[in-house]
């Protein structure tokens, strides 16, 4: 994408949190959109999560991490259900690199479920990216209805470690911009789904537990 262009993101003037303090920005920030869309940018292979689906699948347990994937389908209805009430819809670009990790394997059949609700995920091979990724890769961001912009950050081992909230409205809404011409040049998780990851077999995990590979 030789046409498009990273936007700067100086943390430095930015409000670094923690996990929980970020959680609470958010969902206070979340609370007051209306009418503008939000964008998340999502770049790492592999991340830890504390949910049961999550714990299931690290437990080697592919058959019940799928079967508690679909137990959450309520609580999407609902955020469903909220987002069309303040007219604000979420944009996922998923950043995919192959052979899939099995962290990556088990989002992206959660991602599919959350496409039947509503939320809008595209994938991007890394390949597409790699001309911004010389000094480090891009980072996890997230641009919540045009009002603040997040950096999330993770240890290398894929823990939440906090974040940094920016309010510059011209950041904001370069970023905005930028996650979107990459949403735009996506393919559709839906696809992407059904050509990539349905025909595989369950992932991998030695000893019982999955792994991030080398």
């Amino acid at each position: 994408m030789p046409d498009l262009e990273i936007p700067p993101l100086d943390l430095e003037r930015g409000v670094r949190m923690s996990w929980s303090e970020y959680q609470a920005d958010f969902a206070e920030v979340d609370a007051r959109v209306r009418g503008h869309d939000s964008w998340k940018l999502e770049r790492a292979q592999h991340f830890e999560e504390s949910t049961s689906s999550r714990q299931a699948l690290k437990d080697g347990d592919w058959e019940r991490a799928l079967s508690l994937l679909d137990e959450g389908r309520g609580k999407l209805a609902q955020y469903a259900e909220e987002d069309r009430r303040k007219g604000s819809f979420f944009h996922r670009v998923r950043i995919v690199e192959e052979p899939l990790t099995p962290y990556l394997q088990w989002e992206l059949h959660s991602l599919r479920i959350s496409v039947e609700y509503g939320e809008r995920v595209r994938v991007v091979p890394g390949a597409l990216v790699r001309q911004w990724e010389a000094a480090e890769p891009l980072p996890e961001v997230v641009v919540l209805g045009g009002l603040a912009l997040y950096r999330v950050n993770y240890t290398p081992e894929g823990v939440p470690a906090g974040g940094v909230r920016l309010d510059d409205p011209e950041l904001v809404a370069a970023w905005e911009a930028f996650i979107a011409t990459l949403y735009e040049r996506g393919e559709d998780l839906a696809d992407y789904f059904d050509r990539a990851v349905a025909p595989l077999p369950p992932p991998a995990l030695p000893g019982g537990r999955d792994h991030q590979p080398a």
